[in-house]
């Protein structure tokens, strides 16, 4: 496929700086918008790079005007802690909806009208009434200001889609794990919030591991993810990107479940973990945090047909990858004190 110009927003960021490398692994050109309040410089080194808010329409206007014969973008650009949105709606609703609808009206005025959004599967209802595996289709209850705002970016998007040029797929992510295989990049953070860094740190610190419900509606009792690989979701990015070429471009919106398509308790991750460590782990069981679900699994029988993509790394592969990247992370990205 011919290259393509495209402008990653948070490509400075974890999954954002995993898409930069699959593009440019695949022969495209990106250009990186990132803020760097979470994301690293030393990630889009030799890149082209402008450091701002993808609400800053003036500078986006600008970074539009400096690469004429850019034609996509790939929003990555959110806040993303579950807790933090709870304690903090505002300034989520403010990055992820105020900023992501900014974005797209600068994007459709600078006539670049193809866009991959990525949103989150914490916008489907799950429970005993639903799930938990999921389609497209399923019922949506978004719990959380995070999941809510990505929801209604999504239906944001889907509006905008029918009223104006601009086309979307929103890639609804399920439980992103692991690092770059070629360990270019990986998570910024030198400790993770997420249940797999939790564990990474509760292995390497000698501290117990929070497990943070206990009573959920499902096999074990722990929450349901479907874990799957960062380098498998940068992937999905690239054939999204190129299917607005190839038999996409008849269709205004879609959504797009990306994920495993399996569920893994907590209790059977921490299995996983263990056996790939083969260190054993102090587990410690206390309540739900807010705004926890009890999760749910992927069906990604569009993702095939629409983009020919399927996952192809498995949950022993992220954990690998993820510990592989931690022992040299601190080479790579060292921290301000």
């Amino acid at each position: 496929m011919p290259t393509v110009k495209v402008l990653v927003t948070g490509g400075a960021g974890y999954i954002g700086s995993t898409v930069v490398s699959a593009l440019l692994d695949a022969g495209h050109a990106p250009v990186v918008l990132d803020d760097l309040s979470a994301g690293r410089r030393e990630f889009v080194r030799g890149l082209p790079f402008y450091q701002g808010d993808v609400a800053d329409r003036a500078l986006v206007h600008t970074l539009l005007a400096d690469h004429r014969d850019l034609t996509a973008a790939v929003h990555c650009a959110a806040s993303t802690i579950v807790p933090a949105s709870v304690a903090d709606p505002a300034a989520y609703y403010r990055n992820n909806v105020v900023g992501t609808l900014a974005l797209a009206e600068t994007l459709i005025e600078g006539g670049v009208t193809d866009l991959v959004f990525s949103s989150s599967a914490a916008i489907y209802a799950t429970g005993d009434r639903h799930g938990p595996d999921v389609e497209e289709g399923s019922p949506l209850a978004p719990a959380s200001p995070y999941a809510r705002s990505k929801a209604i970016a999504e239906t944001m998007l889907g509006d905008l889609s029918t009223a104006t040029d601009l086309r979307v797929l929103a890639l609804r992510y399920f439980n992103p794990i692991g690092a770059d295989p070629l360990l270019r990049t990986g998570p910024q953070q030198p400790a993770l919030s997420h249940v797999l860094g939790r564990l990474v740190e509760a292995s390497r610190g000698g501290a117990p591991f929070h497990l943070t419900g206990v009573d959920y509606p499902t096999r074990d009792g722990t929450g349901i993810r479907d874990y799957v690989h960062v380098w498998d979701l940068a992937r999905a990015h690239v054939a999204a990107l190129e299917g607005f070429e190839r038999g996409l471009a008849g269709h205004r919106h879609h959504a797009i479940n990306l994920g495993a398509g399996r569920g893994t308790s907590v209790r059977e991750l921490i299995a996983a973990f263990t056996a790939v460590t083969g260190r054993p782990i102090t587990v410690v069981e206390t309540a739900r945090r807010p705004g926890d679900t009890a999760g749910a699994y992927a069906r990604c029988q569009r993702a095939a047909e629409l983009l020919d993509w399927k996952a192809e790394l498995d949950l022993e592969a992220g954990i690998r990858d993820l510990l592989a990247w931690y022992d040299r992370r601190g080479s790579l990205l060292p921290d301000l004190a």
